[in-house]
Formats: structure tokens, C-alpha cells, sequence
């Protein structure tokens, strides 16, 4: 834990089977990089390949100027999710270097995860990101903030 910052870091291991997963990572030094659709594109382009590459699902995510939040299953139990999130800023950060001319590093070295556990807590979590661009005062409403989707269909069940 870096001095002066009062938080839980998280914990090096977890296993829940076939787990969903809410995710939030930072760009490093909270740049105000990721707001645009050459990142979203990248996002997109790398979170389509992770579950043949790494048994990972992507769902509902949403792309803010300065963090990502994304919700993510394991889908064959290959791979911790730690793996995952990592390649993930790996291939992220290395395309918007070469893609988008942004300096390295690009993403803070840890991340936040929440397991969901229950419908409910997946619904909460789901309209607090649903609701950020809104509470940053980036749009009035929801719906109006463009670099946000479904990937895959994942549920609490």
C-alpha cells in the first residue's frame, strides 16, 4: 500500500467459478486519454478477442476519460483474472502507443475488482457506471454518452 492512500488493496487470489466480475482501472496519473473513439475502438478490438485468446467474456463497460469500468466472466476457468485485466492493458496500452501517438505507461499498475453475488448487486453496480458520464457532468443524460456497450450477455445468476 502506498503511503498516505487509506484503501483495501485486493487481494492476490480469488476463486469464485464462473464468477462475474465489476472491474474499474485508471490511466495512469489519471490522464484524461481514454474519451474518444480511437480508444474505444481499441477497446473494443481487444476485449472481442479475449475469450478465445484468454476464456474471458467482456459484458456491459463503460469508457471514461480517465478510467474503465467493465464487467467480465470467466468463461473456461483458464485463467485468474488478474491474467486477464493484465493482457489487457498490456495490448491496450501497446495499440494506443502505436495507434494513437499516447506516451507509456498508459494504465495505473493495480485495478479494482467487485465479485457480483447476487442480481441485485449487479443491477447497483450496473447503473452507478451507467450513470458516471452523467454524475462527471459529461452528458445530461445516460444514454447520450458515447463510448459505452454490451459485449456479452453476462448475469448474475
Amino acid at each position: 500500500m502506498t503511503p498516505g492512500h487509506k484503501y483495501l488493496r485486493r487481494l492476490d487470489e480469488v476463486h469464485v467459478p464462473h464468477a462475474v466480475y465489476f472491474v474499474t482501472t485508471c490511466t495512469a496519473g489519471r490522464a484524461r486519454c481514454l474519451g474518444s473513439d480511437g480508444f474505444h475502438a481499441i477497446a473494443l478490438e481487444v476485449w472481442a478477442n479475449c475469450l478465445r485468446l484468454s476464456g474471458w467474456a467482456v459484458g456491459r463497460y463503460v469508457v471514461m476519460p480517465d478510467h474503465v469500468h467493465f464487467f467480465v466472466g470467466d468463461a473456461r476457468e483458464e485463467r485468474p483474472l488478474g491474467y486477464f485485466v493484465g493482457q489487457w492493458k498490456e495490448w491496450t496500452a501497446k495499440y494506443v502507443a502505436q495507434r494513437l501517438g499516447h506516451a507509456l505507461p498508459l494504465w495505473q499498475r493495480e485495478f479494482h475488482d467487485h465479485v457480483i453475488r447476487s442480481s441485485e448487486s449487479y443491477e447497483q453496480k450496473w447503473e452507478y457506471v451507467r450513470e458516471n458520464p452523467v454524475r462527471a457532468g459529461l452528458v445530461a443524460e445516460p444514454a447520450e454518452w458515447p463510448w459505452q456497450g454490451v459485449l456479452n450477455d453476462l448475469r448474475y445468476e
